[in-house]
């Protein structure tokens, strides 16, 4: 798997440059040729279908503005939400934009994956607290028989 510099630094030499502002999904320019009934072959460029969309990520709690495709658009229905799209897609089809976007949830699921273990330490240092103060206070108010 290629690092996320390396991947940034390759990308970004891409002859479609304007994938690397958005999520392309490997999309780029095609060329052609129209071909009229007169045989006058005419060349022609066929671009990307890209939509302007804001998606919400869940793992940052914000609404990201992106460009993308349209497939790049059914793909992140189909695996859920754009989190798991960036997650689980090769950054090689994320671009420059989608390599950024996918440090930044990694680095967010990281401080959550802290956070959560840090309130379960302070949880179990509470109820280990509890349970000697509730030893301490039974044996302290029962009556003393001799």
């Amino acid at each position: 798997m290629l690092s996320t510099t390396s991947a940034i630094v390759e990308l970004a030499r891409a002859p479609f440059k304007r994938a690397q502002r958005g999520l392309f999904g490997g999309k780029h320019i095609q060329f052609g040729n129209n071909i009229p009934f007169s045989k006058t072959k005419t060349r022609r460029t066929w671009l990307p279908n890209v939509q302007t969309k804001r998606l919400f990520s869940e793992t940052l709690n914000d609404w990201i503005k992106l460009n993308m495709t349209t497939s790049v658009i059914r793909t992140v229905d189909k695996k859920g939400g754009l989190d798991r799209y960036l997650l689980e897609t090769r950054p090689d089809l994320l671009g420059a934009k989608g390599v950024e976007l996918r440090s930044k949830l990694v680095e967010a699921l990281k401080t959550k994956q802290a956070k959560k273990a840090l309130d379960g330490f302070s949880k179990q240092q509470k109820n280990s607290v509890e349970a000697v103060n509730s030893t301490t206070t039974t044996s302290a108010s029962a009556p003393v028989s001799a």
